[in-house]
């Protein structure tokens, strides 16, 4: 249902049993999945991509071209999932050519006046609180957790199941199923927590905890301690996972704190 003082392209793709409140604004080349709330001020760009049964709140930006120099007009797009909210005032910007598109997934929430900048990879069920502020080219794991008002580098990995601390800065990347807290951001254990409450069993828990046992607390470079965990440590999708995590980030992992600050089970 279009409320008459919304403005929707004609040449928009709006699934019949979407709502769009007054005062909103959605261009060409815009597709909108069945039963999405689109509230009102909401511009949506060309270029947007948005699933089933989302909501959209007031004063939301989605699809403007990327604050980036180097773009020169490409065809590019955003990709939001089923089932995610994007809160007051998020601005959520499209690709350039390094990946044409800014992907954020499904289940999501994406609270109030949070930037996710252009070629963004958001994964599935990812909470990323207010005003976080996401610089280009960055990616984040299924089911992370980004406290409110952090700011992430560009290019940035953060790992499935990581639970980032508010107001961190985060400027080497966060390995997957961890906590990271404090200034500089460091390791501050496994989020056990989260993971039990995800349904993982203690003895994954158990064989996450010595993983990292082993990168963080062993005195081992992460060559030395990746090629520990492949020798003792039985084979697991988590522990490939982890072991691919810190074998391939180029901007380098998070290091520990003190030791007496890191929490061990």
């Amino acid at each position: 249902m279009n409320q008459p003082l919304a403005f929707v392209h004609p040449n928009a793709k709006i699934a019949k049993n979407v709502v769009v409140e007054p005062f909103s604004t959605i261009h060409n080349d815009v597709e909108i999945g069945e039963g999405t709330w689109i509230g009102s001020n909401v511009t949506i760009f060309p270029g947007a991509r948005i699933g089933r049964n989302c909501k959209i709140y007031p004063g939301a930006v989605i699809s403007a071209e990327p604050q980036d120099l180097k773009f020169a007009g490409e065809y590019t797009t955003v990709e939001i999932g089923d089932n995610t909210v994007v809160r007051e005032c998020a601005t959520i910007n499209r690709g350039t050519n390094d990946r044409l598109k800014t992907v954020v997934g499904s289940n999501c929430l994406i609270m109030a006046y949070v930037h996710v900048a252009h070629d963004c990879v958001v994964g599935n069920n990812v909470v990323i609180a207010n005003s976080v502020q996401i610089a280009g080219h960055v990616k984040i794991g299924n089911y992370a957790i980004i406290g409110g008002s952090s700011a992430i580098h560009q290019f940035i990995n953060i790992g499935s199941h990581a639970m980032v601390s508010g107001g961190s800065l985060i400027r080497k990347d966060v390995p997957p199923f961890i906590k990271a807290a404090r200034e500089p951001l460091s390791y501050a254990g496994v989020n056990s927590i989260g993971l039990r409450r995800r349904g993982f069993s203690p003895e994954t828990i158990a064989s996450i905890q010595e993983i990292y046992r082993i990168i963080y607390l062993s005195k081992l470079n992460n060559s030395e301690a990746i090629d520990k965990i492949e020798l003792e440590v039985p084979a697991t999708a988590e522990r490939d996972e982890i072991v691919h995590f810190v074998r391939n980030s180029e901007r380098g992992i998070i290091r520990t704190g003190s030791a007496k600050n890191v929490e061990i089970s």
